[in-house]
């Protein structure tokens, strides 16, 4: 469905395109989200679990730039995963005033597991596109999430 919008050629051309981005978008998070849900995790849990493990140990500050998300929730976040024992948190020795997450080996035993079926997950949802069509995507998505 697109917009009703009686703007000119551009304006509703945009405005048609962006309603479908952010319908795939919202449609394939909903789907994607379930799955999360479905192992007691948020998206941001998830995102915080799988950076530890592929990038390694990295303060709050890091991992909610990574995660494109403020201090606060990422706190809450980091609070409810240390309470299910999946990370721990140490002082920097290199700056008392940072604080390192890193995985427990419970965190990394899960999240090495369960990554696999996420990414199962995912691939299953862009199986409808050809490898052209992802790179094209993902190309164009990084031109508007970046804005060059």
């Amino acid at each position: 469905m697109g917009t009703h919008f009686k703007g000119n050629d551009e304006q509703v051309n945009t405005l048609n395109v962006f309603i479908k981005l952010m319908r795939a978008s919202e449609s394939m998070n909903a789907r994607l989200t379930r799955h999360l849900t479905d192992n007691n995790l948020t998206i941001s849990q998830f995102g915080t679990l799988e950076v530890l493990l592929h990038l390694g140990c990295l303060n709050q500050k890091e991992i909610g730039e990574k995660l494109l998300k403020s201090g606060g929730n990422i706190t809450m976040v980091i609070d409810n995963l240390e309470k299910r024992g999946f990370v721990k948190r140490e002082t920097d020795p290199n700056d008392r005033r940072a604080v390192i997450i890193s995985l427990t080996d419970q965190g990394r035993s899960f999240i090495e597991e369960f990554f696999p079926l996420h990414l199962e997950k995912i691939m299953e949802e862009f199986s409808v596109l050809t490898e052209s069509e992802k790179e094209t995507l993902a190309r164009i998505s990084k031109k508007l999430g970046t804005r060059e």
